[in-house]
């Protein structure tokens, strides 16, 4: 993956925002709550994904007192995998945490990710206790259940955007949308080494969920095919000589 940067530091925080203004001056203060303890250099990268409600000026008002913050910034609305994927793209950072704008991951959970980067690739966060809606809950635990089950997958949550990747498992991966939701089947798939961690997870606050039910599962079910199809075509060898 080309980050189109000379400086490489160590971390890379990737944040993709839609429409999520009033969150931005806490979760601010939040991960430099966290970050600086850490010891290591880091950027902030914020993906505004075309909102409408003055975020990415907000951005801009933040980067004037935070030199760590970066804007990538969106014409339009093109989802939450492409805000990702420019994201990845442009990340100078040998890890990258990824999570989404509306704190309800918290900051104070990164150290557990990295506490683990030392013995795998990739760290996937596990909300285990949600604070969400009963019916969210409900349809997220079938949703995963029936994942794992089409996809031979593990992972008991696989919709928790906070994780910690090594950057090189993004040099040989493209993107569609929606897959982003099946990260840790996609570094698998490339031989890399994937674990989960608890973390934490805290009610919305501020704005509304961008995603539910209704706008998501059949097209959820449907990539999920393409990975079960890709999985089995998968091309596998081993070679016992080459002289």
């Amino acid at each position: 993956m080309n980050t189109e940067q000379a400086e490489e530091l160590e971390l890379s925080i990737v944040i993709p925002l839609y429409n999520e203004r009033d969150n931005l001056v806490p979760l601010e203060a939040e991960l430099e709550k966290t970050l600086p303890e850490l010891g290591l250099s880091y950027e902030i990268v914020l993906i505004d994904d075309g909102s409408t409600d003055g975020s990415a000026h907000l951005v801009r008002e933040l980067q004037t007192v935070n030199p760590h913050i970066r804007l990538i910034r969106f014409g339009n609305n093109h989802g939450q995998t492409a805000a990702f994927w420019a994201g990845f793209k442009k990340a100078r950072g040998k890890i990258i945490i990824t999570m989404d704008a509306d704190l309800q991951n918290s900051p104070a959970d990164i150290p557990l990710l990295l506490e683990k980067m030392g013995s795998y690739d990739v760290v996937c966060g596990w909300r285990h206790k949600r604070n969400d809606p009963w019916i969210r809950k409900i349809s997220s635990k079938i949703a995963n259940s029936i994942r794992n089950a089409l996809s031979a997958e593990t992972i008991a949550d696989t919709g928790c955007s906070l994780k910690a990747f090594r950057r090189e498992c993004f040099d040989n991966i493209r993107l569609y949308n929606g897959l982003h939701r099946f990260f840790p089947t996609l570094m698998k798939m490339e031989g890399f080494k994937v674990t989960q961690v608890k973390v934490g997870h805290y009610p919305r606050v501020h704005g509304v969920s961008k995603y539910g039910i209704g706008n998501r599962a059949l097209v959820a079910f449907l990539d999920l095919l393409a990975i079960r199809w890709m999985k089995k075509r998968w091309i596998n060898y081993d070679i016992v000589e080459d002289n």
